[in-house]
C-alpha cells in the first residue's frame, strides 16, 4: 500500500481533505513509493490560523524560552541526522553522504538561532535631549511562510524557519511536493523538542496552496529558494499583497581559471562543483572559463576526473553520484546536451542514455561536459541543473570577467589563480552576490548570508546571518522622557521638537 504523506497542522498530521494527491517516486527505481495531499485553501487557511493562534503567545514569549527550545530541536537534529538524510536519499535521490551534508549544513542555521539572543540585542542613546533617551528595538512580524525547493528538502527549510521562529513568528512551511517526508520528520522533531502547537506548520501541494499564501491577509512576510521565474512571480505577487519578501532565484555560476592556477586543484574543484548531487544546486558550477592556454590542458583533466566518477542509487556506499529528482527532469538535461553540437559546443562527455544495471528504470544520466561552448547556445544561457558542465574559452581575465558580468544571474561565482592581486580584483570587479577565492561553491557560513544579485534574487534581504534576522524582524524606535519630580511643567511649546 502506497504510504500518504499528510499535513502537519497546529501539532499534529492533519489528513488532506482534497482528495487530490501527487506523486511521490524513488528516483534510483523510478518507482511511486509515497503519495503526497495537496492543500484546499481551507486547509492553507486552517494552517494560518493555527499559525496566528499560536503567535499571540509565542511572539511574546522571552528569548529564554525559544532558544531553550532551539537548543533541545538542535539536539533531536543531530540524533537523527542518518534519518532525515535517508529520507532525503530515498525521495531526491541524493547519496546518503550528500544528504547527510545537507542536514549539517541546515545545523549550522539551527546554531546561528540557538544564539538569537545576542542579534536581537537593541540600542539605546541616553540625554539625547534634557532626560530624553532613544532606544532601538526589533520585533517580530507575525505568520511569515516559507515556500522550499526540491533540491535540498531540509536545508533550505532550515535556512527560514530556526530564524523566524526563534525572533518570535510562527512559520508555514509550504516543501516541494517531490520530496516532501524530511520535512514532516523536522515537524516532529520540532514537537519533541516542546515547541508550542502552531508555531510551526506544513502544507504541501501545488500552485494553489503557494497563491493562498501569496495572497493571505494574515501573512507577513514569504521566503522563498527556486527557479528564478517562480521567484520574480513570488517577489511581485507577495509584494502586491503588501508582504515582505526574499524570493531567491536561479544561477549560472561561474569558475574563471586562470593560466597560473594549479589546474590539478581546479579539475578537482570543477568536477566536484559541477556534478556533486547531480548538479541539482543551485550553487553548482555550470560553466568553467577558462582563460588564455589554460583550456586544453583543464578540459582534458576534467574529463579523465569526470570518467571515473561512481554513479548509482544513494543508498549505495559505493555511489557518488545519484539520479535525477524525476524522468521528465531528466530528458530535460539531456536535451541540452542532444542540442549542443549543434548549436557550436564540442560534446567531450555524453551522458545522455546512461543507466545502472538492475535500476533500468531509474531516473539516470550520466556526466556531460561541453567544450568551446557559444555564449548564445541554450547550454550556456539556460540553467540546467543536472550534470552538465560548459567550458568557455577567453584570452584575457579581463575578457573574463565581461563575460561573466553579461550573465543575468549573479548568485555565485569563483575565481582559481595563485595569485593575490587578481584574486583580490575580481572580488570587487565581479557582479555577484557570493565569490570564491580558490572555492568552487561559497556557500557562506551560518553567520554570514546567503544571496545573489541580479536575477538570482528578487528583494532587498539575504538569507539567513544577519539578514535574516533583519528580515524576520522590524524595527521600533522609542523615545522617552521622564521628567525629574521636581521640575516645573515645561508648558506648551508649539515648534520643531529639540535635541538640546
Amino acid at each position: 500500500m502506497t504510504k500518504t504523506v499528510n499535513h502537519w497542522i497546529g501539532g499534529k498530521t492533519v489528513e488532506g481533505t482534497s482528495g487530490t494527491y501527487g506523486p511521490v517516486t524513488d528516483p534510483a527505481t523510478g518507482a511511486v513509493t509515497t503519495q503526497v495531499a495537496f492543500a484546499t485553501v481551507d486547509e492553507v487557511d486552517a494552517a494560518v490560523a493555527a499559525a496566528k493562534a499560536a503567535y499571540a503567545t509565542w511572539g511574546t514569549s522571552s528569548l529564554a524560552q525559544r532558544t531553550a527550545i532551539l537548543f533541545k530541536f538542535r539536539a533531536l537534529l543531530d540524533a537523527n541526522r542518518d534519518a532525515i538524510a535517508e529520507l532525503i536519499t530515498a525521495e531526491h535521490g541524493k547519496v546518503h553522504s550528500d544528504a547527510l551534508g545537507e542536514v549539517a549544513r541546515g545545523l549550522e542555521i539551527v546554531d546561528l538561532a540557538c544564539g538569537i539572543t545576542t542579534q536581537l540585542k537593541g540600542e539605546l542613546s541616553t540625554q539625547v535631549s534634557n532626560r530624553v533617551d532613544v532606544a532601538s528595538i526589533r520585533q517580530p512580524l507575525g505568520v511569515v511562510a516559507g515556500i522550499t525547493p526540491f533540491n535540498f528538502p531540509a536545508m533550505v527549510p532550515m535556512w527560514m524557519f530556526p530564524m523566524a521562529i526563534a525572533c518570535g513568528n510562527t512559520f508555514v512551511l509550504k516543501p516541494s511536493e517531490k520530496d516532501p517526508s524530511a520535512s514532516m520528520k523536522v515537524a516532529e522533531l520540532l514537537a519533541e523538542a516542546g515547541l508550542p502547537d502552531g508555531v510551526f506548520n506544513v502544507v504541501h501541494g501545488d500552485k494553489v496552496a503557494v497563491d493562498r499564501l501569496l495572497e493571505h491577509p494574515d501573512v507577513a512576510a514569504v521566503s522563498f529558494v527556486g527557479s528564478t521565474p517562480i521567484a520574480r512571480y513570488i517577489h511581485t505577487t507577495a509584494s502586491a499583497n503588501g508582504k515582505r519578501v526574499q524570493a531567491l532565484g536561479g544561477a549560472k555560476n561561474h569558475m574563471l581559471v586562470l593560466p597560473d592556477a594549479d589546474l590539478d586543484a581546479a579539475a578537482d574543484a570543477a568536477v566536484s562543483a559541477a556534478y556533486g548531487s547531480a548538479g541539482e544546486r543551485c550553487m553548482a558550477i555550470s560553466a568553467v572559463v577558462a582563460v588564455g592556454a589554460t583550456g586544453d590542458e583543464l578540459v582534458a583533466k576534467i574529463k579523465e576526473r569526470a570518467e571515473k566518477i561512481k554513479i548509482g542509487p544513494g543508498n549505495d556506499p559505493e555511489s557518488e553520484m545519484g539520479p535525477l529528482i524525476t524522468a521528465a527532469h531528466r530528458d530535460k538535461v539531456a536535451s541540452y546536451v542532444k542540442g549542443a553540437a549543434d548549436q557550436g559546443a564540442e560534446v567531450v562527455l555524453d551522458g545522455t542514455g546512461y543507466t545502472v544495471p538492475g535500476f533500468e528504470d531509474g531516473h539516470w544520466i550520466g556526466l556531460s561536459l561541453l567544450d568551446k561552448v557559444p555564449t548564445d547556445a541554450d547550454a550556456y544561457k539556460d540553467e540546467i541543473f543536472g550534470p552538465v558542465l560548459c567550458v568557455l574559452r577567453v584570452d584575457t581575465y579581463e575578457e573574463g570577467v565581461d563575460l561573466i558580468n553579461a550573465s543575468p544571474f549573479g548568485n555565485g561565482t569563483a575565481i582559481f589563480t595563485r595569485d593575490g592581486g587578481a584574486a583580490r580584483r575580481f572580488q570587487m570587479e565581479i557582479e555577484a552576490g557570493m565569490v570564491g577565492v580558490n572555492v568552487p561553491i561559497p556557500v557562506p557560513v551560518g553567520y554570514h548570508s546567503f544571496g545573489g544579485w541580479k536575477d538570482s534574487l528578487f528583494g532587498d534581504h539575504h538569507i539567513y546571518g544577519n539578514d535574516g534576522t533583519h528580515f524576520y524582524t522590524r524595527g521600533k524606535v522609542v523615545t522617552t522622557r521622564w521628567p525629574d519630580p521636581s521640575e516645573a511643567p515645561a508648558g506648551v511649546d508649539l515648534g520643531f521638537p529639540r535635541n538640546y
